[in-house]
């Protein structure tokens, strides 16, 4: 079992029977949340798209589908949504199935905004017919307006966003908000969570800095970057997850203040450029950083991004507890071990050990 220290970390004797839903539980952080759960002991349902399976998964590397009821579908479908919810009775819901990338939204804007805005109000509307007691919404860190100011969001920042993903998680934000003040203002109560970059073991998606390292670290050829100098708040994947859970326990227990938006990132000194990030990861791998700039940027985004956490930290007691030399040297092992035949579960359990133990 997890042990977490109290008021910071979510607690097994809270989570132990409860039921929960995720969305979007085949996909890199659901199925870490999945896990997480699992190990908590609650009983754990999954909603989601098929894993893609020309490529690793981390959902079938941790054989999840023996320990969860997971349930393949469409975040837009009806019917098929309504009956997942009316078979799981979920006490919790969190809401994490999207359409997650930058790049993918200048190519197909409107299924992104299918995808994030009305699947999120499909599902708001059919937990209202629900005994649902609270949702948490993960949306983004580039929600935010961009200021270009390089000053670190706080929640109370204008929501915005130029590219359709962004735009699309703003519109999420708005959606929930509207939700929580006409029709959940006593309940279920529903949070947002807006997290940093995240980055760990397990993430073998498209279009995704580690998953890019790691290929270019293993085929031993020059890793492309398109934006290098590009700032963001990274942190290991652990870090908004456990948020997302202790903001869940808070909600489950009836406290109606923690039903707002929550920013979830890391230390103000690992908010990296994307260039140092690879520096770290190379050196992790006790690899000479081997990329070079790429000379086709392609669509433009935000070149600072930086998120302020101190209203998770004060009222919640969510704080770093990996800076990014350790969330990179624990990713780097991750999927050193995993090359040489390790087993996912073992992988992941020792990740969430060494993230206990930090301070």
């Amino acid at each position: 079992m997890i042990r977490v220290a109290e008021n910071e970390r979510p607690m097994p004797s809270f989570w132990s029977g409860k039921s929960v839903l995720i969305t979007g539980h085949t996909g890199f952080k659901g199925a870490w949340l999945g896990w997480l759960l699992v190990k908590l002991g609650a009983t754990v349902n999954g909603y989601a798209l098929p894993p893609v399976e020309s490529r690793p998964n981390l959902f079938r590397a941790l054989r999840l589908e023996a320990e969860m009821h997971s349930t393949f579908g469409d975040i837009r479908d009806e019917m098929s949504l309504r009956a997942k919810l009316e078979a799981a009775c979920p006490d919790i819901i969190f809401h994490l199935a999207a359409q997650a990338l930058v790049r993918p939204s200048y190519e197909n804007p409107h299924e992104t905004f299918d995808v994030n805005v009305l699947g999120t109000s499909l599902l708001l509307r059919e937990i209202r017919k629900t005994s649902t007691a609270a949702i948490v919404v993960v949306t983004s860190d580039k929600c935010y307006r961009s200021t270009a100011s390089g000053r670190a969001y706080t929640e109370d920042d204008a929501l915005g966003g130029a590219d359709p993903y962004s735009a699309s998680k703003a519109a999420q934000e708005l959606v929930c908000s509207s939700y929580r003040a006409s029709f959940f203002a006593d309940g279920p109560y529903l949070a947002t969570v807006r997290a940093g970059n995240v980055i760990g073991g397990g993430d073998w998606s498209t279009d995704r800095l580690v998953p890019d390292i790691v290929s270019a670290l293993q085929s031993q050829t020059q890793l492309v970057l398109r934006y290098p100098d590009a700032v963001r708040p990274w942190q290991h994947v652990l870090e908004p997850l456990f948020g997302y859970l202790t903001v869940g326990e808070h909600l489950l227990k009836g406290d109606a203040s923690v039903a707002t938006a929550w920013n979830i990132g890391p230390r103000e000194s690992d908010h990296y450029a994307v260039s140092a990030l690879v520096d770290a990861f190379f050196a992790a791998w006790e690899t000479p950083p081997a990329w070079q700039r790429s000379v086709h940027h392609g669509q433009p985004e935000s070149l600072v991004l930086r998120l302020d956490a101190t209203r998770a930290a004060t009222r919640l007691g969510i704080r770093p507890r990996f800076g990014i030399e350790t969330a990179c040297s624990r990713t780097a092992l991750w999927y050193r071990r995993w090359a040489k035949g390790a087993d996912a579960r073992e992988l992941c359990d020792d990740d969430i050990a060494a993230f206990e133990q930090a301070v």
